[in-house]
């Protein structure tokens, strides 16, 4: 029996998913797209998980689409003109359900990330890379401009710097990387502990805190200044009205450790 293209091990509150097609770099094919679609979508709806690590097996994180499927599909009477088109709606569904998962989502990220799979990178809410990672949105070195994973770029890098990358086909390093905002911070020794640590510090809060504020700084950060303030501050209060809020509150003014359910 073949192996698992997508592989989710949970323990306690942290999912880690591992896309499984190390032969072939991890690539985005439509299998791993279904699988990925499946597996985060079981999680999303699973109360007990607050956290989500995605990494890739073998040398790398994830090398993007897969050419040969993609040319594979130009056999078509319309020249692959409707396979692509669904290709790329099905992997813009995925990257846009990872912010609007009630989960923190954290990218484990080493070897390369390139195009589809610097996308997957942007569109974590966090991510941590080993120092010898390698981030590129290179499509345009082959005739095809990285215009889907330009999105979720463009979301995290500042506009020339994000322009400059898409325009040359250059990879950047971890260290410019975080520079300019794509991760968060680049493991000194031990990716996959230190990647877990990060897991286990945000798994540690209350739960519904982070689902609350997930929701709330993906919905106000495209806000006017005056409607996000609107906004959130009626997130406040829906927050503040939770007894795991009240009870966290009392136990910081009391010194105590919270009793939350």
């Amino acid at each position: 029996m073949a192996e698992a293209l997508v592989l989710c091990d949970v323990t306690e509150n942290i999912a880690v998913v591992t896309l499984n097609r190390p032969q072939a770099l991890n690539a985005l094919s439509d299998g791993v797209l279904a699988a990925l679609k499946e597996v985060l979508g079981g999680i999303a709806v699973d109360a007990q998980i607050k956290v989500v690590v995605i990494r890739g097996a073998g040398k790398v994180f994830c090398a993007g689409h897969d050419l040969k499927e993609m040319q594979a599909g130009r056999a078509a009477e319309d020249k692959g003109a409707a396979y692509f088109a669904d290709l790329f709606s099905r992997c813009g569904e995925i990257m846009q359900m990872i912010p609007q998962m009630p989960q923190v989502v954290i990218a484990q990220v080493h070897g390369i990330a390139t195009a589809a799979g610097c996308q997957l990178v942007a569109s974590c809410d966090m991510a941590v890379a080993a120092a010898d990672t390698k981030f590129g949105v290179n499509g345009v070195n082959i005739g095809l401009f990285c215009s889907t994973p330009m999105v979720a770029l463009t979301r995290n890098l500042p506009r020339k710097q994000a322009f400059e990358m898409l325009t040359t086909g250059e990879f950047i390093d971890a260290a410019r990387a975080r520079n300019l905002g794509l991760i968060n911070r680049i493991a000194s020794e031990d990716l996959e502990r230190e990647t877990l640590d990060l897991a286990q510090t945000v798994a540690g809060k209350l739960g519904a805190a982070l689902r609350i504020g997930k929701r709330a700084f993906y919905e106000q950060i495209d806000m006017p200044l005056a409607q996000a303030y609107a906004h959130t501050g009626a997130v406040m209060v829906e927050n503040m009205l939770l007894r795991d809020t009240d009870e966290g509150i009392a136990a910081f003014i009391e010194k105590r450790r919270p009793d939350w359910a």
